[in-house]
């Protein structure tokens, strides 16, 4: 088997990542690719887990010595990237790789990976939603939460930049939704 990449992005607060992690549960053959990142780790967050975090310049020499597929810096010394060595470690284990990714680095992973890759978009009916959603995290200061959701209405306007849309009104219609989209991906 050859192994496939399935790359779900979304504004900040959509549900992809909950998304992403109930098809953790349901496709035995999916595997996660852990993004490296150089923001500060959430308290529930383990590194290796969650994401390999970097400082700045651990994150920067990576990128120098060209072990990162893609990068991006989300916010201004915020820097998100996925390790080559991530894919390469789940392809070679005959498994599927699974990306929970910001938008930018969801179309960079798609042009990179090509048709190895689907790349679904998550959406939710409209801002007030994610705001009222990443405010329920309760994990960020009031500026952070602005800039998110001020980030997240640019990002809204790229679901046309993805080969399909799954829209999050219903978590678990959402779910279904996708892991019908997954499967028919991996298994054709």
């Amino acid at each position: 088997m050859k192994g496939k990449a399935i790359i779900f992005s979304a504004p900040s607060g959509a549900g992809k990542t909950t998304i992403v992690h109930s098809l953790l549960d349901r496709i035995p053959s999916l595997r996660f690719s852990i993004s490296a990142t150089t923001r500060q780790r959430r308290p529930t967050e383990i590194d290796g887990r969650d994401y390999h975090f970097l400082s700045i310049q651990d994150f920067k020499n990576k990128l120098n010595s060209e072990e990162l597929l893609e990068w991006e810096e989300v916010y201004s010394d915020t820097f998100y990237g996925t390790l080559k060595q991530e894919i390469e470690r789940i392809w070679s284990e005959g498994n599927h790789v699974i990306f929970d990714v910001d938008v930018k680095g969801g179309k960079k992973l798609k042009k990179i990976l090509a048709d190895r890759a689907i790349s679904i978009f998550v959406k939710v009916k409209n801002e007030k939603v994610l705001r009222d959603r990443l405010e329920m995290r309760n994990t960020e200061s009031e500026e952070i939460l602005n800039m998110r959701v001020n980030k997240a209405a640019e990002e809204m306007r790229e679901e046309k930049h993805f080969d399909t849309v799954v829209l999050n009104e219903d978590l678990d219609e959402a779910i279904g939704e996708a892991e019908a989209i997954v499967k028919s991906f991996i298994y054709q």
